[in-house]
């Protein structure tokens, strides 16, 4: 999906109780959710690598859509979102990203899992590189990804988020 240099994303932060994170959208949905507590030069590195040429507008009105289904999903009432999405990646990552949105609510996949999923069963590498790459954390539930043995593996969000998400599933 390619997109035109002098795009607008619209920005905004969520705050809720202690989550803390930076969301963007353009017109066409939620293309970016921070990790927790970080900066908003996460938002800004992302947007430059992703969409180049873009400007950052805030926008707490465009994005209060994107923001109630997130804090819907930490306060334990939503188990999925129907909000749209506006994905920037390649094919395959697009195929993963897919693949990770179909995880249950409260079930965790394991790498392999996800690369059999896409039936490319060889790409388990690749397909770790392509969840590390997911924009839209939370609502594309990359969190729901571990390794073989169960161990909480790499999050672009850090670990401790990682924890956070999934024992927030677990409990509901």
């Amino acid at each position: 999906m390619k997109h035109q240099n002098n795009e607008i994303i619209y920005w905004s932060l969520l705050e809720h109780n202690y989550w803390k994170m930076y969301l963007a959208a353009t017109e066409k949905g939620l293309c970016f959710v921070g990790s927790l507590n970080k900066p908003f030069d996460e938002v800004t590195s992302w947007s430059q690598k992703a969409i180049p040429g873009s400007t950052l507008v805030e926008d707490a009105k465009k994005l209060q859509p994107y923001i109630a289904q997130i804090k819907e999903y930490l306060e334990g009432t939503r188990t999925s979102f129907s909000i749209p999405f506006d994905y920037q990646g390649t094919e395959f990552q697009q195929a993963v990203w897919k693949a990770l949105c179909e995880i249950p609510y409260g079930v965790t996949k394991s790498y392999s899992d996800i690369a059999q999923h896409i039936q490319k069963p060889s790409a388990v590498r690749a397909v770790g590189t392509a969840i590390g790459k997911n924009p839209i954390l939370i609502s594309i539930p990359c969190h729901r990804v571990v390794g073989k043995n169960g161990a909480l593996t790499g999050f672009r969000g850090g670990l401790e988020m990682k924890k956070l998400l999934l024992d927030l599933e677990r409990r509901g």
